[in-house]
Formats: structure tokens, C-alpha cells, sequence
């Protein structure tokens, strides 16, 4: 099956009426991508805070010039507040923790589980998302099997960090940790299909996890439609 090399232009499924309830004028702009794993993140922690936002789709061929004005790196995710961008997802996340104080918080009041959080944040980003995406490029099948083990091995420390009873890494309450990571659980049916990876081979918490984090709104309410992701990886990933 072929795919275009294009993307798609806009956001679809229950993201598209996400979309559709933020397209108003607001002093808050998110500059998004749909498809951007990273945009997702930030995406999800608007939703949980609650908060007014404009969400502006960027059109990775054809950018705005007021966003290139800006931002000028035309990078997503960003955030425009008072004519300033800000970008780097976990940098945003931090920003929208501190700029709305009255709003759900999502990161531990604890300075050590604050802290805490933060070094997992980290983990993800550093450990756990380039497995992933080396299992996405990995090509010969001797390279994907050692791709599929690094990332059991990547998600291993992660897993038994997670709180006991969870439902989320730091328990009952979500968090951002819980945000940096989803992006990458909600994409993961890309290498159940294609990588030979399962959800109950990294072992029952991570199965429980996994469902916790794919259920929650702010999650359901940032994701498009699969087929769409999967046009997106669609390179390496032909059948």
C-alpha cells in the first residue's frame, strides 16, 4: 500500500473537534502540528489545564509569515504570548505549569517528587523516544529485532517507576510526565503492526499504562485518526 508524500493538512477524528472549539482569537496562539508527537505533548497539557487557547495549524510546506515573524526557527510546537514564541515542548509544558497557577496542577507540589518528575521527563526524552524512533527506521530484519529489544530494554526502567496501583507514573493524579510519554504510547500501534511489538511483553503494568494513558481525554481529545498517523511512517513501514 502506498501513501502520499505529502501530509495531511489538518487534524481528523476527535482531534479535528478539538481543533474546531480553539480556533478563536485568544491571547494564548499554539502553533501546532496535528502530526508532531512533540506538538501533542503541549497539546494535551492545554487540555488538562483547561485553559483559553487559538490553535493554528502550521502548514509544514507553506508557513505563515507572522509565524515565521514569530518564531523564526518555523519550528512546532510554539506559543505565542504577548508577540513573544516560546518552543521545545518540555520547555512549554514548564511555561504553562508557572503562566497558569489556578489551574490543575501537573507537576508534584514536593520539591523531591517535583524533581522527580523532572528526571523522568528527562528519561523519556532521552532514552525512551530515540528507541523508539530507531525501531521506526530500523530496515533489515536483524536490526529491527535489536530495535525491538533496546526499546523493552528503554521502557524497562520507566515501568518500574510506575507508581503501584497507578493508574498514572506518579499514581492517581496525572501529571506531566504522563504527557511528555503519551505521544509515544498512542503511536505504538505502529510497531505492533509492522515491528512485532506487544504491550504485554514489557509486562502487565505497562499493559495497564498504556490504557490509562490512550483512555484519558486530554489524549483522546489530541489524537487524529490512525491512518493518518501511519501515512506519516509510511516509508519505512511498507507492507
Amino acid at each position: 500500500m502506498s501513501y502520499p508524500e505529502v501530509i495531511y493538512d489538518r487534524a481528523t477524528g476527535v482531534a479535528a473537534d478539538t481543533v474546531a472549539k480553539h480556533a478563536e482569537p485568544q491571547p494564548l496562539v499554539f502553533y501546532a502540528g496535528w502530526f508532531c508527537p512533540y506538538v501533542q505533548r503541549n497539546w494535551i497539557a492545554l487540555e488538562e489545564k483547561g485553559v483559553p487557547y487559538q490553535y493554528k495549524e502550521v502548514n509544514p510546506y507553506k508557513k505563515d509569515p507572522h509565524f515565521l515573524a514569530v518564531n523564526p526557527k518555523g519550528l512546532v510546537p510554539s506559543a505565542e504570548v504577548n508577540g513573544k514564541a516560546l518552543y521545545e515542548s518540555l520547555v512549554i509544558n514548564e511555561f504553562f505549569e508557572d503562566f497558569f497557577p489556578d489551574t490543575p496542577k501537573l507537576l508534584p507540589e514536593d520539591p523531591v517528587e517535583r524533581a522527580r518528575a523532572r528526571i523522568w521527563i528527562d528519561y523519556i526524552s532521552k532514552t525512551v523516544v530515540p528507541a523508539f524512533r530507531q525501531l521506526v527506521l530500523a530496515q533489515d530484519p536483524a536490526e529491527q529485532s535489536k530495535a525491538l529489544s533496546n526499546y523493552y530494554e528503554a521502557l524497562k526502567p520507566f515501568i518500574e517507576q510506575i507508581a503501584p496501583g497507578g493508574p498514572y507514573f506518579l499514581g492517581a493524579k496525572f501529571s506531566l510526565v504522563d504527557a511528555t510519554i503519551a505521544p509515544w504510547v498512542v503511536r505504538d500501534f505502529i510497531h505492533t503492526k509492522y515491528r512485532g511489538y506487544e504491550r504485554s511483553a514489557a509486562g502487565e503494568a505497562w499493559e495497564k499504562y498504556s490504557q490509562a494513558i490512550e483512555t484519558r481525554d486530554s489524549i483522546v481529545n489530541t489524537s487524529s485518526d490512525k491512518e493518518y498517523y501511519k501515512q506519516i511512517y509510511a516509508k519505512y513501514l511498507q507492507d
